[in-house]
């Protein structure tokens, strides 16, 4: 149940509207999340370690970090980094997610909640917010894949058991999907889909994903689109709308796909555990 959905627009400085957001809804009482803008991080697929099974987490999460020193344009001892496991499915090797963000990047954020007195619990990136969304949408024993847009561009993810196998940058954002030439822009993505998904059976063949599912997108972006992936992908193709996997009995203004569209990160970034 999401009890409250609202957005502000930013006056000064971030700690400035952190603490005018603490005082409407006293979040010096409440555990936060904050997400990453597309291009303050990276996120990375790691083959785990032979001897991983010996390490602690600690250990393992510096062993990788000197591992994808090459895989990073910034650093890596001056990186904030956490692991996320990718639980193995048939006979791949074990693998994990790194994910990666350089301190001048996260400091700040930290700064403007501490001189807001506002507690954050976490700071997060889209990838984990979308797949909370998506998890919501599984079917028993059958995976899912998402497909969002947002102005920096198209994510596309899938998970299974609620883990993430799979995410994937398409660089279409909803202002391009909006253009009156958008239909030139629909090969495109659905070359980038479809090499996602072979991709993905060749990896994870054990895993069947049941549907592709288009996130919220803003009013009339998706007459179009939708169709056409539909009339060219074998992979059932549907709208997502969250008022089915959510109850918004107390944010009624939730049932509207362009709120929906405006809100999904938040949404997702909020069912953190």
């Amino acid at each position: 149940m999401v009890l409250t959905c609202e957005s502000y627009a930013r006056e000064g400085s971030v700690s400035e509207t952190l603490k005018r957001l603490q005082r409407l809804h006293r979040l010096d009482r409440q555990q936060c999340v904050t997400l990453l803008a597309e291009g303050q991080y990276q996120l990375l697929q790691v083959e785990l370690p032979a001897n991983a099974a010996s390490m602690t987490r600690d250990e393992l999460r510096e062993a990788l970090r000197w591992r994808v020193k090459e895989m990073v344009d910034f650093p890596v001892e001056r990186a904030g980094i956490d692991l996320l496991d990718i639980p193995p499915v048939g006979n791949r090797p074990p693998q994990v997610w790194v994910v990666l963000a350089n301190h001048e990047v996260l400091q700040p954020i930290i700064w403007d909640f501490q001189e807001a007195k506002v507690t954050l619990a976490a700071i997060d990136i889209p990838e984990l917010a979308q797949r909370n969304l998506a998890a919501l949408f599984e079917e028993p024993n059958r995976g899912v894949a998402l497909l969002f847009f947002d102005r920096h561009g198209g994510r596309l993810v899938i998970t299974f058991h609620g883990e993430l196998y799979m995410t994937r940058h398409i660089d279409v954002g909803t202002a391009e999907l909006a253009d009156a030439q958008a239909e030139t822009l629909h090969e495109r993505v659905l070359l980038d889909i479809q090499r996602s998904l072979d991709s993905f059976d060749r990896n994870y063949g054990a895993i069947n994903v049941a549907r592709l599912l288009i996130g919220p997108m803003p009013q009339g972006n998706a007459d179009a689109f939708v169709p056409y992936l539909r009339a060219n992908l074998s992979l059932p193709v549907a709208e997502a709308n969250l008022a089915e996997v959510m109850d918004f009995a107390k944010t009624p203004h939730l049932t509207d796909p362009m709120i929906q569209a405006e809100a999904c990160l938040a949404l997702g970034a909020a069912l953190r555990e």
